[in-house]
């Protein structure tokens, strides 16, 4: 059983406190799903031991500055927008961004943009000889029942098309605020879409084929 840390949008005061962990259940990974600024990815990495992993999300919040007052990424914490890697044994892709609804240099994507890069990440699935992964993080949601009722809030095609063809068993994503009511997580044929605004505790099971021998009988 793997239990995964996720989060989005929301600097939570239950996480960001002194003394957290304290009262948080042992995870074996965290997942951030965009908007979260890079003061709080980098207390995430400094007060667990385990590995986190974010997608940028649209509003430039995981930029830092340093001593020449340049923008630079967060430490300690990974990038995964546009990647597929294998971590704490699960294979995880991730795509950041939401699709554009007004100008802008940072985290928004055209279609096309969107299926140049999520045609990328399927080249990488199949030099990895993998035809499915473990969970999808991205920052805007796919279509469907996590979609905002507005344009800027939409659910992405590209990434619906994506979460179908390689099925995995999670798709966190974040962008969508509670203020519209949704529920936190729904099923999609294999997949459980998770809403990961403020945080979330989830568990996720081992694969039959990732168990020792023993355990199989």
């Amino acid at each position: 059983m793997k239990r995964l840390l996720l989060l989005a949008d929301y600097v939570h005061p239950f996480v960001y406190r002194e003394g957290f962990p304290q009262g948080l259940p042992e995870v074996d990974l965290v997942l951030a799903a965009g908007d979260l600024p890079a003061y709080y990815l980098e207390f995430l990495a400094s007060t667990l031991p385990v590995p986190v992993l974010y997608v940028p999300g649209n509003h430039r919040d995981e930029f830092t500055l340093n001593d020449q007052h340049e923008l630079v990424p967060p430490g300690g914490v990974e990038n995964i927008h546009g990647r597929v890697l294998e971590v704490a044994g699960l294979t995880i892709a991730g795509w950041g961004g939401v699709p554009r609804y007004r100008e802008s240099d940072h985290g928004h994507y055209t279609p096309w943009q969107a299926r140049v890069g999520l045609w990328r990440m399927d080249l990488q699935m199949k030099l990895k000889r993998k035809s499915k992964i473990d969970v999808f993080l991205t920052h805007a949601p796919p279509v469907g029942e996590h979609a905002g009722t507005d344009f800027a809030h939409r659910g992405c095609p590209d990434l619906t098309r994506f979460m179908h063809q390689h099925q995995p068993r999670l798709m966190v994503h974040g962008h969508i605020h509670e203020y519209e009511g949704k529920k936190i997580q729904y099923q999609d044929g294999p997949t459980q879409v998770i809403n990961a605004y403020g945080y979330r505790l989830v568990e996720l099971p081992e694969l039959a084929q990732d168990l020792p021998n023993e355990r199989l009988a």
